[in-house]
């Protein structure tokens, strides 16, 4: 039997550059996907948009109290796409900036994971 997940896992901030991610077309046009990688002995908690055929990446942690920006699974888009949505609080971000426009931490900005796209492929940078 394996041992539970301790919930008290350490957190890293950062990757690895180079690191394979997914597919591009693993994400929808627009959408988003979370991803989790354990680095040592800590994760990294982090997810990818992708939107007018770019792709950008933040660590899942709103600027405003510090909890993952969705409830559930790689729903991070409002349901047109146009925006990231903070589900516990209602901030809205700019996809491809991080940019807060609207609620509590307006004028912040989500802290940026680097990632590209590259032959198809969505890499750490």
């Amino acid at each position: 039997m394996s041992e539970p997940i301790p919930a008290d896992r350490p957190r890293v901030w950062k990757t690895p550059p180079n690191v394979a991610l997914c597919a591009e077309e693993d994400i929808a046009e627009p959408g988003a996907r979370s991803f989790v990688l354990q680095i040592g002995e800590a994760y990294f908690h982090g997810f990818v948009v992708r939107k007018d055929g770019a792709v950008a990446g933040y660590v899942d942690r709103c600027p405003h109290a510090g909890n993952p920006l969705a409830i559930e699974l790689d729903r991070y888009l409002t349901p047109d796409g146009s925006l990231i949505l903070c589900a516990w609080h209602g901030a809205a971000f700019e996809p491809l900036t991080g940019l807060c426009v609207a609620g509590p931490c307006a004028g912040g900005r989500l802290t940026p994971w680097p990632v590209k796209a590259e032959g198809g492929v969505i890499r750490t940078a």
